[in-house]
This record gives structure tokens, sequence and C-alpha cells, in this order.
């Protein structure tokens, strides 16, 4: 059970906290039911953050809530950012990966962007934006633009700039900067909203989540980073 999660935005519709690195999403829900009883949903949350991931995650307060933005994500209407730091520097600073994927060859629990990888190829497409540099690593703004499991340290792997700390995509890779787990945060969620809130006059909502203290002290080797992505970590 998680005894308790940062709450970053709420409504009458949603609730959005800070999910821990560590963490699965389902462990979450527990933490939701006490805190709203009220909600009697049978999944309250709308989407899923991997295990090692830290950051934003979205709990839907009633079923209308929990259809709009279920079809959100299913239809893309979302826009999702995350911060990730890579082995490496990619020599684009900016750029699409466009690769499908499909299950690993050599291990069930993988997902591959490789040619012959096994089972269904699913299209999926990532960007990403180089943020900062220090020797032998990078931070980089990742913006998926499709939602298949695994899909950005699929990716980032396949251009040979895997994820600092990833245990399934970069085994041998040693850990540094401080980081004992994944690098991979979710950084903000852009969000459409129901026609029928007054929240904003836009209809879109954007819910950041800065990053935890551990990943802070990793950003601390970038040049500005920190104070970019932490400014509001307590």
């Amino acid at each position: 059970m998680v005894s308790d999660l940062a709450v970053l935005y709420e409504d009458s519709d949603i609730v959005a906290v800070a999910k821990p690195a560590g963490v699965e999403t389902p462990a979450t829900e527990e933490w939701f039911r006490n805190k709203y009883p009220e909600a009697t949903l049978e999944r309250p949350y709308v989407h899923r953050l991997d295990r090692d991931t830290s950051g934003v995650l979205l709990f839907a307060k009633n079923q209308e809530a929990y259809d709009f933005y279920r079809a959100a994500f299913h239809d893309r209407a979302v826009e999702k950012t995350y911060l990730a730091i890579v082995y490496g520097a990619p020599k684009e600073k900016r750029g699409k990966i466009d690769f499908d994927i499909g299950r690993s060859r050599k291990d069930f629990r993988l997902r591959s962007a490789q040619p012959k990888a096994r089972g269904r190829l699913r299209d999926a497409v990532t960007r990403y934006e180089g943020v900062g540099e220090t020797p032998g690593y990078a931070a980089l703004l990742v913006r998926p633009l499709t939602g298949r499991t695994h899909q950005i340290r699929v990716h980032l792997k396949a251009i040979h700039h895997p994820i600092l700390g990833d245990p399934l995509y970069a085994p041998k890779r040693e850990n540094a900067l401080g980081l004992e787990r994944l690098a991979l945060h979710a950084y903000a969620l852009d969000l459409p909203l129901p026609r029928r809130s007054e929240s904003r006059e836009d209809g879109r909502l954007i819910i950041t989540a800065p990053v935890p203290p551990d990943f802070a002290a990793a950003l601390a080797h970038f040049p500005g980073l920190r104070e970019r992505f932490a400014a509001d970590t307590a």
C-alpha cells in the first residue's frame, strides 16, 4: 500500500498525483480509494506508468471523466512529456524515432524495435529534444506520440542511447550520476478538458510533476537543469 501521494492538481473530475519510482501503478489505487471513498470506479487510474518511472499519474473521480480521458489517451489527444537521462548523446539534438515495436525474441519480458521482433509489430513514434549534456550522458525531453509498452525505453535503446539505470534495456551498463534507478520521469501531461469544464477557457490543462530529489541530484550535473525541472520540489 502507498501511504501518501503528492497531489499535483485536483478538480471535481480528476486528481493528478506524483507517483514515486519503484511503485506499481495498481498499488496507488488503495490510496485513491481511501482518500476518495465516494468514487466507486472499478479502476480509477486512466493510464499507467512503468514501476520504475516517476511522475504524473491521473485518476478519474467519476465514470464520465474516466470514459473521457481513456478515450483521450486512446485517440492521442493527450500530449505526454518525459524527462530522460541517457548514455551518450544523440548526434541530432532533435529527432523522431519511428520504429515499429514487437516482442523480443530473446526475453519475453522485453519489447523490441528490431525488424525481426516477434508477434504483431505495432506502429510507434517518439520525438526527442536534447536539453543538456555532461560527459558521457545527455538529458532529453521525450514526447511519445503513441503509447506502446516500454516505448520510450525501447526507442532510445534502438538509437543506441538507452536510459541510464534501465535494468531491462541496459542491464550491463553501470548506474551513474548518483542515481540508483531508471532515469525516466513523466514530467507533464497536456490534457483536453471536457466541454462542460469551466477550469480553462482554452480547453486544455497542463499538469507538471517536478522531479523528485534523487533525480534532481542527477540533474545537478547538467548546467541549469536542476533549477528548470525541480524548482518546485519540496
